[in-house]
């Protein structure tokens, strides 16, 4: 249980090793699932967490619970998923177990059960005391989400004060310092927490976080080291999020995305299943300046009947489409009626950031470097490594070929 809550690289062989020892454990056995059931289809998924239900009832209400609960979270019914864990919480205040799905509240893409995750994950880290490295360490991450970093980065360094393998609150305070700008710094302290255990969970999205970092602070060399050599080819997401800054702010990408890879998982059953997954999609054909491809996608999202794909992530495609054709004032007016609406494409403040990164680039191109400036004035201010946002603001991006 340590390993995976500490997300080790060692979680699934443990776990592995415990349905083979215990094969009646329904905990177990819907641990696993919860762990690695993205990887299993749809009917493999369900034998495994009905035999798991029915052991777990054997065994208790709350173990019964936790089971009912991993089966609608892999089964991605999130909100449903979020309003079984708050009767959960509130039979079994602070069951570590359950703090695993809590990013149910978020993924269900509604601003009020974002909120009443936030508070939710907040009662239970009171109840859990000072003492609880867990919840300490999604405390963390909530409060990275809420723009409170500072207090984000104390409260991981605390869980890392009190178990350094955390890999959740290694992530809290990576979100932390990426809102801070604390460029190489960062990335030494996620490579030093790696060296410990270079298969954790979580080992190529926090080497995407050193990444950002790295262009943070002007390393685009090692940026692009770390996307070709740390990130897999499936990482279609992480690649073009890297791929598209470095291409922002004027620089040579890493290794690209293969785009007939891009079209084929847009047209693969529930390739547009999920809006941010469906946006990550956008930005690698932005990479690969796929300008036809990207107004085909604006297009279909348009006609979607789900409204923030209609209001939110159509506009936002037709933006990089624009911007692949060489015309940023048609970027900047899509872009800029947004506003904070744009907070539907769903991911966290470190992804959604990409957004307002792509309208400063327009704006500087369409000759409204002023407008550009005063929306990066918070960025500029505060982080101590800007490299990356002063570029956005004086350097011309090359128009990217395809």
């Amino acid at each position: 249980m340590e390993a995976l809550l500490a997300l080790s690289g060692q979680a699934v062989p443990l776990l592995r090793e415990w349905v083979g020892s215990e094969p009646d454990s329904g905990v177990a056995r819907a641990l696993l699932a919860l762990a690695t059931g993205d990887r299993w289809d749809d009917a493999s998924l369900r034998e495994q967490l009905v035999i798991a239900h029915r052991d777990a009832l054997a065994a208790g209400e709350q173990e019964a619970s936790f089971v009912y609960g991993v089966f609608l979270h892999t089964h991605r019914h999130y909100r449903l998923t979020a309003d079984h864990l708050t009767g959960h919480f509130a039979r079994w205040p602070a069951d570590e177990l359950a703090g695993f799905m809590v990013g149910a509240f978020a993924a269900c893409e509604d601003a009020a059960y974002r909120r009443h995750g936030d508070v939710l994950v907040e009662q239970q880290a009171a109840v859990a005391g000072p003492e609880s490295w867990p919840w300490l360490s999604w405390l963390a991450s909530t409060r990275a989400e809420q723009g409170r970093v500072r207090e984000a980065n104390e409260l991981a360094e605390q869980a890392l004060g009190l178990y350094p393998r955390s890999g959740t609150a290694a992530h809290a305070r990576a979100h932390a310092e990426h809102e801070l700008g604390a460029g190489r710094d960062s990335a030494d302290f996620i490579d030093q927490w790696l060296r410990t255990d270079p298969q954790a969970a979580q080992a190529r999205h926090l080497n995407w976080h050193a990444a950002l970092q790295s262009i943070a602070c002007g390393d685009f060399a090692d940026a692009r080291r770390r996307a070709d050599t740390a990130l897999a080819r499936t990482d279609v997401g992480m690649r073009a999020a890297t791929n598209w800054r470095l291409l922002l702010a004027g620089q040579a990408p890493a290794g690209r995305s293969d785009p007939d890879q891009v079209r084929e998982l847009l047209a693969a059953p529930g390739g547009t299943a999920e809006i941010f997954h469906t946006f990550n999609l956008a930005l690698a054909l932005a990479v690969e300046a796929a300008t036809d491809d990207l107004h085909a996608l604006a297009r279909r999202a348009a006609a979607d009947e789900r409204p923030a794909y209609r209001d939110v992530l159509a506009p936002v495609v037709r933006a990089l489409a624009e911007i692949t054709a060489g015309r940023p004032r048609v970027a900047v007016d899509l872009l800029g009626a947004l506003g904070e609406e744009a907070e539907r494409i769903g991911g966290v403040r470190v992804e959604r950031e990409i957004i307002q990164d792509t309208l400063a680039r327009a704006l500087v191109d369409a000759g409204e470097p002023v407008r550009a400036a005063e929306l990066l004035h918070h960025r500029t201010t505060t982080r101590r490594h800007h490299t990356y946002e002063s570029l956005l603001l004086h350097h011309p991006a090359p128009r990217q070929q395809p």
